[in-house]
């Protein structure tokens, strides 16, 4: 990193915010948000952008890929002297209806991983049941409490599974298990197993593009949901950028 790019952002003002999605599209529309030109910064393993105090970053489908890309983030900067202060997973995602209707945003005050562990005869055992790692992690209230007043968001569980809910009797099972559950992603529990690796908060912000359930296209509203997340950003960055983590 260049030594004058390194000491803006260490006395900059703002914490410093990862802003992890798994696909360009949903990184641009993060960008679209934010009013600084953003700056192509590569880094090893991954190439992010730079807007502000934000770093974005296309971390890649589902929890394994978007957990490596943004532990590789993560490490770069803690290296360089300059670690974030928080990461935040955003994008869109499938909305249990009727309580996250299509174009509503989410933030999550669990981010939990829905299908790791194991099926038995008598339903599924989460990992921790196993006795092994852990199922969920908690962004800071305060920070989701004050987010959800800025933007309008419904607060609640954000799932993240590994293989996308196609089917109605799939989709009652998950809501049956976990009944706050708001919204199903891939790459939330992922984002914030890095984070807490590196001892760093997590936020998770969805915008919800078709319901959970069965697979029908014609029911996505995948533009809807884009536009719901720049506009929500636009709202969530100045509370991210106000906000003291001490």
């Amino acid at each position: 990193m260049d030594v004058q790019v390194q000491e803006e952002l260490l006395t900059t003002s703002s914490p410093r915010v990862l802003v992890a999605t798994a696909v360009p599209v949903e990184r641009d529309a993060v960008a679209e948000a934010l009013a600084s030109p953003a700056e192509e910064v590569a880094l090893p393993g991954v190439s992010l952008r730079r807007t502000g105090a934000f770093d974005l970053l296309a971390a890649g489908v589902g929890p394994a890929l978007a957990a490596a890309s943004a532990a590789c983030a993560l490490t770069a900067a803690a290296l360089q002297g300059a670690p974030y202060d928080l990461v935040v997973c955003a994008g869109i995602a499938g909305g249990f209806a009727p309580d996250a209707p299509v174009g509503s945003l989410v933030v999550a005050d669990d981010i939990l991983v829905a299908d790791l562990g194991a099926q038995t005869p008598d339903g599924f055992l989460p990992v921790t049941a196993l006795g092994f790692g852990t199922v969920n992690h908690r962004p800071p209230q305060p920070l989701v409490r004050e987010v959800a007043a800025a933007t309008g968001a419904l607060t609640g569980t954000v799932l993240t599974v590994s293989t996308v809910t196609g089917s109605a009797a799939r989709a009652a099972e998950l809501r049956a298990r976990h009944p706050r559950a708001l919204a199903e992603a891939m790459e939330g529990f992922g984002v914030a197993e890095a984070a807490a690796a590196h001892g760093v908060p997590v936020l998770e912000i969805r915008a919800v593009s078709n319901p959970v359930g069965p697979r029908d296209r014609a029911a996505w509203r995948i533009g809807d949901a884009l536009t719901a997340l720049t506009e929500g950003f636009g709202k969530l960055a100045p509370v991210l950028e106000g906000w003291n983590p001490a």
